[in-house]
């Protein structure tokens, strides 16, 4: 397993080893004790599958109280994704990394806890896991809108549908503090 750092402290990219041959390919997608020997020390409580079609964006997503760290991959296709760190008082407030994960690179990125996240698919079908570090919990369920222009998010193509909740979502800027993470020091 390569684990690369990417541009926002925490964030990572995850390149796990793949064992091909005529029969198809062997991946492990999770080993705690492989993770933790990367700096990745997370207990993953729920894991979820979503499906999507060209143009589709979801995000960009977190929870707070009770945020989530996320491991994403794809297990079909190809998405843009993207995590954007909103603590309030870090040094990279509102700074993005955005990279393909396909399921021909195998790809994995690991999201910190405080960060937002989101993706639009760029194949006609995709199929994404994550596992996350705590259970969904609706009353912490909360959005930024992707095209905020304080974040600035350079998406490789325009949705071609938002849910109901991403079409509603605020900009930063209209979500008071307390509704937002805080950096850790």
């Amino acid at each position: 397993m390569k684990v690369t750092a990417t541009s926002l402290p925490g964030v990572m990219l995850i390149e796990p080893q793949v064992f091909a041959d005529e029969r198809g390919y062997f991946m492990e997608t999770w080993k705690r004790s492989s993770y933790i020997e990367q700096g990745i020390d997370v207990d993953f409580s729920q894991t979820n599958l979503s499906q999507s079609t060209r143009g589709i964006l979801r995000g960009l997503h977190y929870q707070w109280p009770q945020p989530q760290a996320k491991l994403v991959q794809v297990l079909q296709g190809r998405v843009y994704d993207v995590a954007v760190d909103i603590r309030r008082g870090s040094p990279n407030y509102l700074k993005w990394v955005g990279m393909e994960l396909s399921d021909e690179n195998h790809h994995q990125l690991y999201i910190p806890e405080g960060f937002a996240h989101g993706f639009i698919s760029l194949s006609e079908t995709v199929m994404l896991a994550y596992a996350c570090s705590r259970e969904y919990l609706h009353t912490a369920d909360a959005a930024i809108a992707w095209n905020d222009p304080e974040i600035a998010i350079d998406w490789p193509l325009q949705p071609a549908s938002l849910s109901a909740k991403d079409t509603a979502a605020p900009n930063i800027v209209d979500i008071p503090p307390g509704k937002l993470p805080e950096m850790c020091i």
